[in-house]
């Protein structure tokens, strides 16, 4: 029969707690039974030792050369209980020259052992042949010239009577005191794991509705409650990235809603009259405005998600930081004319970086785009390259634009965020550039900040690790 694992861990816990109790039970008591009986087997070896040396006194040949008892030992009570106990006398040479009559001619040991009872007591364990257990202590002893071997036993089986009731015993108290321990057990198994019951119910009833529900942490300290805190730290990130989630889907229909808005705005007044040529062709155009401003938005889009999904793959190459600032720099030439701006880019000519030079110049344009486009007219921007430490560069880009507020500033790089909605929306900004830039930044294991947030302007800067130039 197919022996089937119990489902409730509190079963387990009760089952593996009685095996283990029932484990140091047995090998408490084989410990206690196997003391108790080497215990008594002393004293029987040192109460026969004792007897031993009350028959060297009562020994005695008589007139015909045949081992006795003396006459007088009637007189002492010892005597008397020393001869109920099995006692046999034997020569060197193995003959029997005495035993008593509880013996009733029976062998107490057989022939003599090599060495036995020389030089002090010799004891050993021993079976009549009639199955009796014997404990037998033997001694040389010299009587009038002759040498003779003493054997005095006694019966085992007061022993073995005494280990039997030891082991009855054990065998009606242990069921009944594992059985009361496996309820105490289940019990306790129970009471412990009721915690982790109530969190169960309570993750059964969270959902993507209610991830702002946390597990109840029933104690401070405990495995339970770390258990409850770290699942409650994985709700808190889920509550966060569900929420970043609804307000993307939300900030990118908003987004897609607008230009097509004013695609089919500008479209259905331009067939309700009949407009010339000229009219047509600003409508179109007005049209194609949206349709690129809309083109830009859902490339972003599409970069942030495949950016999310780890499908982009970088192409790393080694180029110069200062000829990617340029370059960068270098596609605003006409609308910082228009502006009357200036660009500067200057710094250290030697230093290299190691990455995908296609997304670190987009981060670069996303940020000098935003510069030239909030600086006023006639402002500068600054693209400055930094080599202060070794293994690592930073681009820093000034403007002195209207700068971020400090509200702001810990929400320049959300996704769809915008410091002017309104001012944003006329600039053609979806709020995606910052988010872009620092995804380009941090999967090069760089990072970008804002440093400045002043009415005179803002700085942010890129930080990524550099190799020595060539």
């Amino acid at each position: 029969m197919h022996w089937r694992r119990p489902q409730h861990v509190r079963t387990r816990l009760t089952l593996w707690y009685v095996g283990v109790l029932a484990s140091v039970l047995l090998f408490f008591w084989v410990l206690t039974g196997s003391f108790l009986f080497l215990q008594m087997r002393s004293q029987l070896d040192h109460y026969a030792i004792q007897d031993v040396e009350t028959i060297e006194g009562l020994l005695a040949f008589d007139g015909t050369g045949h081992l006795t008892l003396r006459e007088d030992y009637h007189n002492h009570p010892e005597s008397k209980e020393v001869l109920e106990r099995l006692v046999e006398v034997r020569s060197s040479e193995g003959d029997v020259l005495f035993r008593n009559a509880r013996l009733h001619d029976q062998s107490l040991g057989g022939a003599p052992l090599a060495g036995e009872g020389e030089g002090g007591y010799s004891t050993r364990s021993a079976r009549l042949s009639d199955g009796t257990s014997v404990r037998m202590v033997s001694r040389r002893h010299t009587l009038d010239g002759h040498a003779l071997l003493i054997r005095l036993a006694y019966s085992e089986e007061p022993i073995w009577t005494r280990f039997s009731e030891l082991a009855g015993a054990s065998l009606l108290a242990v069921p009944i005191a594992l059985v009361l321990a496996g309820l105490a057990g289940y019990v306790l198994a129970q009471r412990a794991l009721a915690p982790l019951k109530e969190m169960a119910v309570r993750a059964e009833q969270i959902n993507s509705e209610r991830l702002n529900e946390r597990l109840p942490v029933a104690a401070v300290g405990d495995e339970l409650g770390d258990l409850a805190r770290v699942f409650n730290s994985l709700l808190a990130r889920l509550e966060q990235s569900f929420e970043q989630l609804r307000r993307f889907t939300s900030d990118a229909s908003h987004e897609l809603r607008t230009p097509l808005t004013s695609i089919r705005s500008v479209g259905e007044v331009a067939l309700r009259k009949d407009g010339s040529r000229e009219e047509y062709r600003d409508t179109i155009g007005s049209m194609l405005e949206e349709v690129n401003r809309l083109t830009g938005l859902v490339n972003s889009l599409l970069t942030i998600s495949r950016a999310d999904a780890g499908h982009i793959q970088l192409h790393p190459t080694v180029f110069s930081a200062m000829d990617l600032a340029r370059e960068a720099a270098g596609l605003f030439e006409v609308l910082v004319e228009e502006k009357r701006q200036t660009i500067e880019v200057h710094g250290d000519e030697e230093v290299n970086v190691k990455g995908d030079r296609v997304f670190l110049r987009q981060a670069l344009v996303n940020i000098i785009h935003n510069a030239v486009k909030y600086s006023p007219v006639g402002g500068a921007i600054s693209v400055r390259v930094k080599h202060e430490s070794p293994g690592s560069l930073s681009w820093e880009i000034a403007d002195n634009g209207p700068g971020i507020p400090g509200e702001h500033a810990p929400r320049v790089f959300d996704r769809f965020y915008r410091v002017d909605e309104s001012r944003a929306r006329e600039s053609g900004g979806a709020g995606l550039g910052l988010s872009i830039a620092q995804w380009a930044v941090r999967v090069h294991g760089g990072d970008i900040r804002l440093l400045t947030t002043s009415s005179d302007g803002c700085t942010f800067q890129i930080d990524l690790p550099s190799i020595p130039g060539s």
